[in-house]
């Protein structure tokens, strides 16, 4: 019992280690639906949302079309990469359903370590990294939760426009809700 207890802990120290806020964010290299290369590196210079996604969650259905306007007005301050998180499914589910809610570039995710070197929870379960690559906020797009069905808060919309303002955000993290991330297939 000793021995798990001591596993455990090591790996917990490792991703703390790797994701600290307001510490580089870890590098990736993904496809997105139409099998273009995308790199977190490449965006430097812009403020880059990772959004943990799912094409079958209802609370990211929900934060789509709130997120994708605020996209536009923040422009070219900010870039949102959207991350397929969930193995269970299939890429031309995932590149439909982007298509129709109008989210571009969706990166696979789903079948990478990416969700768990981030450590995505849910979907959606959003991070927010500055121009200089750096972790500057995870967790909830905004305060919904089971017991409180409509927002009063937008964590993400906070977090972004502190940024944008050359401010550090005032919540820099927030617990995620949404659906659970399936990291595996039961056959």
């Amino acid at each position: 019992m000793c021995h798990v207890r001591r596993t455990s802990k090591v790996r917990r120290t490792l991703y703390n280690r790797l994701m600290q806020l307001n510490q580089p964010a870890p590098d990736f290299e993904l496809r997105d639906t139409d099998g273009h290369v995308h790199r977190l590196g490449d965006y430097r210079g812009r403020i880059v949302i990772l959004n943990f996604w799912s094409a079958e969650c209802p609370q990211c259905e929900r934060v789509d079309t709130d997120l994708l306007t605020y996209v536009r007005e923040w422009g070219e301050g900010a870039t949102l990469l959207t991350l397929a998180a969930n193995v269970n499914e299939m890429d031309e589910n995932l590149a439909t359903i982007a298509r129709t809610r109008g989210m571009s570039p969706v990166l696979l995710a789903h079948r990478t370590p990416v969700p768990d070197e981030y450590e995505a929870k849910t979907t959606p379960h959003l991070f927010v990294v500055d121009a200089s690559g750096f972790l500057r906020y995870r967790g909830a797009y905004d305060d919904v939760t089971f017991r409180q069905r409509t927002p009063t808060k937008s964590y993400l919309k906070d977090a972004v426009e502190a940024l944008l303002a050359n401010r550090l955000p005032e919540v820099a993290e927030a617990a995620p809700y949404g659906c659970a991330v399936i990291r595996f297939v039961l056959e």
